[in-house]
C-alpha cells in the first residue's frame, strides 16, 4: 500500500478525454477559454515512443482488463522518428488508478532503421546508465508497438494543472527482427486530451473538468495502437 506522504510526493493525476468531434484549433480555443486562463507553454513538437511488453503481452491484458496497478515500458525520443536517435529516454509509466509516475533513464544514441532489433536496444540498455533491476527487466521483454502523434502544452494561471493534446496518431509494427515499418496505421481522426495535476490539487480539479465540453476515458494510445495494428 502506498502511504500518504509518499503519493503527495511522487504521483499525479493524469485525466484524458477523447475527443472526434472537434479540430485540433477547436479545442484549443475551448482550452485558452477556460476560466481557470489556460496559456500556450511549449512549442508543439512530435512525440515518439517504441513501447515493450512481456511475450505475453501482460502490460497489454493488465490495460483491458482495467487493472489498478499497472506499468507500461516504452523509449521516447522527439523529433525525427527514424535515423539517429541522440536523446532516447527509457520510462517507466506506473499507475495506481488514476494517479502516475514516471521513472526516467537517459539512454545511449541508437539507430534506428531497417537493421533495427531487439539486439540493439539490448546493446543500449547494458551500456546505458540504468539500474540491474532495469537490464534484469528486459530479458522478460520485447518490443511491441512504435507510435508517434504531435503535442501541444497548456498551464493553467496558477500554474497548477497541465494540459497536453495529442493529434495526427500513428502506430507502426515493431518486432525482435527484420522491422520494414511498412504496417502503419493513422489516426487523423481522434484528439486526446490530458489534465496533469499534483495528488494534492486533486480538490480543485472538478472545477475545471466540469467546465470542459468533453467526456473523460480510460483512452490508451498503446492499447489502441496494438488494437489497430495488430487485428
Amino acid at each position: 500500500m502506498m502511504n500518504m506522504e509518499n503519493i503527495a510526493n511522487r504521483y499525479r493525476y493524469e485525466r484524458k478525454f477523447l475527443i472526434r468531434d472537434l479540430s485540433v484549433q477547436e479545442i484549443e480555443t475551448i482550452i485558452k477559454l477556460h476560466p481557470n486562463f489556460f496559456s500556450e507553454i511549449y512549442y508543439q513538437r512530435n512525440v515518439n515512443n517504441i513501447y515493450f511488453d512481456s511475450f505475453e503481452l501482460e502490460s497489454y491484458q493488465d490495460n483491458v482488463k482495467g487493472s489498478a496497478q499497472r506499468v507500461k515500458t516504452r523509449i521516447r525520443w522527439y523529433g525525427e522518428l527514424f535515423g539517429l536517435i541522440e536523446k532516447p529516454v527509457l520510462e517507466l509509466k506506473i499507475k495506481s488508478g488514476f494517479l502516475g509516475r514516471k521513472e526516467s533513464f537517459l539512454l545511449s544514441p541508437f539507430d534506428l532503421n531497417r537493421d533495427f532489433s531487439f539486439k540493439t536496444v539490448f546493446d543500449v540498455i547494458k551500456k546505458s546508465d540504468v539500474t540491474d533491476l532495469i537490464k534484469e527487466r528486459f530479458n522478460y521483454l520485447q518490443p511491441v508497438l512504435l507510435n508517434r502523434y504531435k503535442r501541444k502544452y497548456f498551464q493553467s494561471a496558477d500554474k497548477k494543472y497541465r494540459i497536453t493534446v495529442d493529434s495526427e496518431m500513428s502506430f507502426r509494427k515493431i518486432g525482435k527482427y527484420n522491422n520494414s515499418f511498412l504496417s502503419t496505421v493513422n489516426d487523423k481522426v481522434n484528439v486526446i486530451l490530458e489534465l496533469k495535476y499534483d495528488y494534492k490539487n486533486e480538490e480543485n480539479a472538478k472545477n475545471i473538468t466540469n467546465l470542459f465540453p468533453f467526456r473523460l476515458t480510460k483512452s490508451s494510445k498503446y492499447l489502441s495502437g496494438v488494437d489497430s495494428i495488430y487485428d
